[in-house]
């Protein structure tokens, strides 16, 4: 429990999901090709972000704590990804889903959710554009640098997915300095 702890107040020593880095990357992007792997999330519809985000944290939380079937521990890892898929207008809820990376040690078999809000999450490969920005990331802030990846891909002719999208943080909110955030856009699949 303390070292969960630790690993969620001081985002040290945490697994990350495999990846592998695209040779050509953007003057102010990476591009990422990630690894199919699997995830424990859980989906919350909200009218913001930052909210749902909490909110889906905690429950998540309380699975590596050991609210699952087999009531084990599992260590935290980075980063918590939200998967953003905005409603269709402007007073419309958007679905949320917030995401923990299985541990690779979890990975083939990863312990059943005892929440039914919480699932295990396959994850295919995939190919995200990512910007990388520091601060606190407040809703505005991941705002603004998901346009500023939107500009940068236009900028530079790049087939992308307009919707869904990701954010990725690192870091608890107790680290004060050198934190670490992203939004991601998935590369646009060529249609067979």
């Amino acid at each position: 429990m303390l070292k969960t702890m630790g690993q969620a107040l001081f985002s040290t020593g945490l697994q990350y999901p495999p990846f592998t880095a695209a040779e050509k990357q953007g003057q102010d992007y990476e591009v990422r090709s990630y690894h199919p792997t699997k995830w424990v999330s859980t989906t919350v519809s909200g009218m913001e972000m930052d909210a749902a985000t909490s909110s889906g944290f905690s429950k998540l939380f309380s699975y590596i704590q050991g609210k699952n079937q087999n009531k084990a521990k599992v260590e935290m890892t980075a980063p918590v990804t939200c998967l953003v898929e905005p409603g269709a207008g402007p007073a419309c809820e958007s679905q949320f889903t917030v995401s923990f990376f299985v541990p690779q040690e979890h990975q083939e078999n990863p312990p059943e959710p005892s929440d039914p809000d919480v699932f295990v999450e396959h994850r295919k490969e995939f190919t995200a554009y990512v910007r990388t920005f520091g601060g606190f990331a407040k809703e505005n802030l991941k705002r603004e640098e998901l346009l500023k990846l939107v500009e940068s891909l236009k900028r530079d002719g790049v087939e992308h997915v307009g919707e869904p999208f990701y954010t990725a943080g690192y870091d608890s909110p107790m680290k004060l300095i050198n934190r670490r955030n992203e939004v991601w856009i998935l590369q646009k699949v060529p249609e067979k």
